[in-house]
């Protein structure tokens, strides 16, 4: 386990066999939002898009990244993950958003503090001497990469945290290879009807197209496992279905982790998923709807039906419901009109307070930070106000 961190957390939601201690009750607000902090969102039209584009972003006192933390500091969550935040070695720009943006009033809004951090190289970008979309070049980044980017730590994640992060316990699955996975979904050619990955191809190929972490924080007497991913949009490839696979299967390692599948190793060689009776929060842009034009059912029922999840509460927002005429669109977390974005708590041990998605109506003088993706992102802020249960 490789990253960059400083400590802390918090949790919630609901077993029946728990009871919720009053002094201990104070809600724990969890949150996952796709801030669109990548190079390819700061990098002129034509110009080759490079790493260190997010730093100079954020140096240049960005409208849209003070609007991306005016939002967090409007909703002011605990525990947060940022998907789409680029990582940079030895160039970190998660430091400097926190001191000079969330640290710092946003339109008159309570500077927030995070003393927690963790953050760790991904697979995207990351170089292989494969031709893996099989366009007839092997350019070793985007389609070629061991999961699509420009460049190694592009469309990266970070964990940001009020609560201290047991760091000793922290456990990636960065390079768990697809192999791997018993019954994986491997792609079939269907001009060929070969496989898609050759088998050297197969043989190295990573399952987690950025990476998955099992990041245990400590709120008050209480761990609370905060399991994190941002698996590929399952579009932009062909008949084959190879990203649409990869993200029913990388879900499929977040459900077989809760179910503590023996089949799973970790970036240190250790075992198995998370042990039984564990307090977690799935969070991150799973990239996959249960509804609408671009559902996949049997991707998302993997976590939204499993019997150790609760997702009896779904965030909405008015502001979705009013801009689309869909009778689901309350539940959208992305201006592409999907919900793709979830926080979604164990059964055992939390209870779910609220929750919703920062989708301003029109008429709001909020609009104007999410008014279109140049605003802060096309996806929004979703959150789960939760409280820890504690054992008779």
């Amino acid at each position: 386990m490789k990253g960059i961190f400083s400590l802390t957390v918090l949790s919630a939601v609901l077993c029946s066999s728990l009871v919720v201690t009053r002094a201990e009750a104070q809600p724990l607000r969890v949150a996952t939002f796709n801030v669109s902090m990548d190079a390819t969102n700061y990098t002129a039209k034509n110009q080759p898009i490079k790493s260190g584009a997010l730093v100079k972003a954020l140096t240049s006192d960005h409208q849209q990244i003070k609007n991306i933390a005016e939002i967090i500091q409007r909703v002011r969550p605990d525990i947060l993950l940022l998907n789409e935040f680029d990582y940079v070695p030895k160039q970190q720009g998660i430091d400097y958003f926190k001191r000079h943006y969330l640290s710092v009033s946003q339109n008159k809004q309570s500077p927030i503090d995070y003393p927690y951090i963790y953050i760790a190289p991904v697979n995207t970008g990351l170089a292989t001497e494969f031709d893996l979309d099989n366009d007839g070049k092997a350019t070793g980044i985007m389609g070629d990469a061991q999961g699509f980017g420009f460049f190694a730590g592009h469309y990266g994640m970070a964990l940001l945290s009020r609560y201290p992060i047991d760091v000793a316990h922290i456990r990636t699955l960065q390079t768990f290879k697809y192999k791997d996975m018993p019954n994986a979904q491997m792609p079939i050619d269907p001009v060929t009807g070969e496989n898609w990955y050759n088998a050297q191809e197969w043989q190295a190929l990573r399952l987690s197209s950025k990476s998955y972490w099992d990041i245990p924080i400590k709120v008050n007497n209480s761990t609370l496992h905060i399991l994190a991913s941002h698996p590929t949009p399952p579009v932009f490839d062909g008949d084959e279905d190879r990203n649409g696979k990869r993200n029913h299967d990388e879900i499929r390692l977040v459900a077989d982790y809760i179910n503590n599948a023996d089949y799973i190793y970790d970036d240190n060689g250790q075992q198995g998923g998370l042990a039984a009776n564990s307090r977690f929060v799935i969070v991150g842009d799973l990239n996959a709807a249960p509804e609408g034009d671009k559902k996949r059912p049997a991707t998302t029922d993997l976590l939204l039906t499993h019997r150790l999840v609760n997702a009896t509460f779904v965030p909405h927002s008015a502001g979705a419901k009013q801009q689309y005429p869909q009778p689901y669109a309350q539940h959208y977390t992305a201006n592409w009109q999907a919900r793709v974005d979830y926080v979604l708590p164990s059964q055992y041990g939390l209870s779910i307070v609220n929750g919703g998605v920062f989708w301003p109506t029109k008429n709001s003088a909020l609009h104007r930070l999410i008014k279109d993706r140049n605003a802060s992102s096309d996806h929004r802020l979703v959150w789960l106000d939760l409280t820890i249960e504690q054992a008779n």
